[in-house]
This record gives structure tokens, sequence and C-alpha cells, in this order.
């Protein structure tokens, strides 16, 4: 069976979401839609597929049974409600929008719809995230009781400058958090459990944006466990992204996309990580660090769509199998209330509850 899918948005993530699902059998891109009609026509003349510049002409091409959301963030749950009442299952790049009430919105019409919603977090699904979450889910990290994640990252100032919606409320929802920082917030949350109460700073220290650029938070999770959080894209030249979490049989470590360290008190020999050393930039890193997280610590563009690949199949085969992807609507929504209650919280100075 052949399964038609719809781009919304032609843009840099969408070219990434395109070069994934030619890589999936039996998937073809059938329709691209963005607002600028010389950006989907040139999109869709590289897949063979159609070009609409209106939304509902869009959605009502056929055949079709999915659509792929790469709008700017605070249109996905519009989008996303949209394609569901046409019956079409929904897969958005995250966040799944910049509020939780809009998040609720786009889950309420996928269940009213009976359509499969999806987010994509592909870090979820990268080879050693998988080992990091199987450690965890078997209990081997023991009771929880730290965690640190780090997003020190770099975007020049063409980046906002260039968009017309980068670094603002309205279409980004946020800054570093938002849009950069909170692919680690979800691997937090999923890791290390639900959180119950944050303190934060934010700042704009580096940008000529309206959201911030700089971040700090310090979080309380159900479990009792605490951590901290920073998020930037004003740290030069960009450093890959790293969380440390600590339970009471050790600490495990994920440095960009790798498994950095594994120092559980039951840990054997054969399962600890294997690095080959290399000093890049007066930093010592794995070969996989210094070729791919260290790029998206310093640019936005995807080059290698392998990790979307993995959501994409996934996807299809929860559509056809009627169970739920990697990461549920409901799944993704966590994610942006935790970035909501630290906006809250930078904003009035006190604590605020994660519900």
């Amino acid at each position: 069976m052949t399964v038609h899918v719809g781009l919304i948005g032609a843009g840099n993530i969408s070219d990434t979401h395109a070069r994934a699902v030619r890589e999936v059998p039996g998937a073809v891109i059938a329709a691209v839609h963005s607002p600028t009609r010389s950006h989907a026509e040139a999109l869709a003349a590289q897949h063979q597929a159609a070009a609409y510049d209106t939304l509902d002409r869009f959605l009502d091409h056929r055949p079709l049974e999915m659509v792929i959301i790469g709008s700017p963030s605070g249109l996905h749950a519009a989008h996303g409600i949209a394609a569901a009442r046409r019956g079409l299952h929904v897969l958005v790049e995250k966040p799944i929008d910049v509020t939780a009430t809009r998040a609720d919105d786009l889950i309420a019409a996928a269940h009213q719809a009976r359509v499969t919603l999806g987010v994509i977090f592909q870090d979820r699904l990268k080879p050693d995230v998988q080992r990091l979450k199987s450690l965890v889910a078997a209990g081997r990290l023991g009771a929880p009781i730290l965690a640190s994640a780090r997003v020190k990252w770099y975007r020049p100032p063409s980046y906002y400058d260039g968009s017309r919606w980068r670094g603002t409320r309205a279409l980004d929802g946020g800054g570093a958090l938002m849009n950069q920082g909170v692919h680690t917030v979800d691997l937090l949350l999923w890791l290390f459990g639900p959180a119950r109460r944050v303190v934060a700073r934010t700042a704009t220290r580096l940008h000529a944006i309206e959201v911030e650029d700089t971040s700090v938070a310090l979080i309380e999770f159900a479990s009792g466990a605490l951590g901290t959080l920073e998020a930037a894209t004003s740290v030069y030249p960009g450093y890959s992204r790293r969380i440390e979490l600590t339970g009471a049989n050790g600490t495990v470590v994920l440095d960009g996309d790798d498994l950095a360290a594994i120092d559980l008190k039951d840990v054997r020999d054969d399962e600890r990580p294997v690095l080959s050393e290399r000093v890049s930039g007066g930093r010592v890193e794995g070969p996989s660090r210094a070729a791919s997280a260290t790029i998206s610590a310093a640019s936005p563009v995807v080059s290698d769509p392998t990790a979307h690949l993995r959501v994409f199949t996934d996807f299809i085969g929860a559509m056809a199998a009627h169970r739920e992807p990697c990461c549920t609507g409901e799944s993704g929504r966590q994610s942006v209330r935790l970035i909501e209650a630290i906006y809250e919280s930078a904003r009035t100075g006190g604590a605020v509850d994660v519900s």
C-alpha cells in the first residue's frame, strides 16, 4: 500500500522531511503547501508533487493519507486541526505548538476525528538515546536524584534576521528554550519523569529578538529529584548537548547523541561506551559527536535525515496498526507545558507549579 504524504511548509525543516519521506518504503510526497507559492513549487518540483498556496485546496488533494507539519511553531495546532477534520493523520514538527492550550485543542481534534497524532522528537529514536531509555526503564539507574542538561548552542544574527517568525512570541513562542531546547526538555521528561515545580531566569543577551536567547532553570521532578537546565543560542561557537542523569545506582551521561559514560554500580565492562577520542577545536570528542551534534549546535540545517526517517517509519506503522506513535500528542504537550512554566517563573521571579 502506498502512503501519500502532504507537507505543510517548504522551508529548511520541510526539506528534511521530504528527504526522509523519500527513504520510507511505500511512502510518496503527494502535495506541498506554503503561502509563498514559489516556495511550494520549488520543493514540490523536487519530488514530482502538487504545489498549493492555499491550505484548503492542499487539504482537499487526493490521494492523501497524512500530513507532516513544518510550518512556524505557532501555526502547528491550527494546521493540524484543519488536517484532522479532513480525516488526515497528523505528524507535527516539534513543538506541538507554543502553548499547552493549543496543544490540547489539537489533541482533542485528533481524538474526535479518530486520526493518529504524533510529534517529531527524533532524538527519542537515536540508538544511544534508546539504549539510555532501556537502562532507565529497567531500573538500572535506581531512584532518581539529580539531572543536569545543557544546550549551549549558537545561532548567528542572520538566523533571526532572515526569518519572519523566528524569535517572535507569536510564531516561535519563545527562543532558545521553545525552539532549540525543547528536544532536550522532552528527553529530560521522557527519561526522568514529570516535573512538579520550576524556578527560572531568562535573558536576551546577544540577539535583537522578542524572546530569550539565554536561560537557566531549576526543576523539581515529581519523584523528588532535582535538575538544572541551561538553554541558549548565545554561546559561541556552540557546544554539543549534554545530559547527565544520576540515580541511587550511579550516573549516565549523554553527550550529543552518544552515551559518553555509564557509571553504574552493576555495570558490566561490555556495557561501557567505547569512543575513540580525538581532539577537535581544543575539545576531546568521540567521532559521531564531532560529526553530528556539534553541527546542530551551530546550524539549524539537518544534514542527516536518518533520525527523521525512523520517526516517519514508526508513525506510518502506527497508522497501519492503530497504535500509538513513538511520541504522542499528549507526550509532546508535556515539554511545552514545562517551558511555559519556566517562562512564567522568569516573568514573576517565583516558583511555578507544572500542571
